[in-house]
């Protein structure tokens, strides 16, 4: 499961979404382990959304949001600030379950942006992972075409993914694998999508482009089971 997987790789920050809980519900083993800073906001909504961020390295400041009540109140952004780079975990909003939702998650997007640039004119490199709930490409998906009304994959939230790329972010498993098909984050737990690899791909790590070269590895690991996503990584020397 996810915590052997973490175990085994020790990775360096280790970022959750979709946490769903209060910080005492969190389970002892995730909550403390032994040589991370833990940082957690939950979503003031009850058993909904939520991150969190597990780190070695003490950052400088951390932010719980962007600063706009309306979008930190549901506790999808965790924000950790070092020298010379910012660390966002985020768990971005699903457009499916009404018109509005849609707008709140485009909405979202566009303050998310507007924070990453923000940074970057204050000379600050930035890492974002986490859970973009939508597909960039027809590659990232089992079944475009099936999909193409439905949130995730709609044209306007693919045309938000072109304006983020364009502003200067890179997908890095993208980059290091341009070509590789059928590799996925999340699958429907109805109709046996995951044992038949019906997936898609919604889950990344971008980084600014004078970071990009940094990066050494950038990984699905979907042999790990435990929840309709699996996670992801990057190794990158910062």
């Amino acid at each position: 499961g996810f915590m052997e997987w973490s175990n085994a790789t020790n990775p360096d920050i280790l970022s959750i979404q979709e946490v769903r809980g209060e910080v005492e519900q969190i389970p002892a083993e995730i909550r403390e382990i032994p040589g991370y800073h833990a940082f957690w906001n939950p979503a003031e909504r009850k058993g909904y959304s939520g991150t969190g961020i597990l780190t070695k390295i003490e950052p400088l400041e951390v932010n719980y949001g962007f600063g706009e009540p309306e979008f930190d109140k549901e506790g999808r952004v965790l924000q950790l600030v070092f020298d010379t780079w910012v660390f966002n975990g985020i768990y971005f909003p699903n457009g499916s379950a009404s018109e509005d939702r849609l707008d709140y998650k485009l909405r979202f997007y566009d303050a998310f942006l507007e924070d990453s640039l923000e940074w970057q004119r204050r000379g600050k490199n930035v890492i974002t992972v986490g859970d973009y709930n939508t597909c960039h490409h027809e590659i990232d998906i089992a079944r475009p075409r099936e999909n193409s009304r439905v949130s995730g994959f709609l044209p306007i939230e693919r045309a938000w993914m072109d304006k983020y790329v364009e502003s200067g972010f890179i997908d890095t498993f993208r980059a290091l694998h341009p070509d590789v098909a059928h590799r996925y984050t999340w699958w429907s737990n109805r109709g046996g999508a995951r044992p038949n690899n019906v997936g898609w791909r919604i889950d990344y790590c971008f980084v600014n482009q004078a970071l990009m070269e940094n990066v050494q590895a950038a990984e699905i690991h979907d042999q790990i089971m435990g929840s309709d996503h699996c996670p992801i990584s990057i190794d990158i020397n910062i």
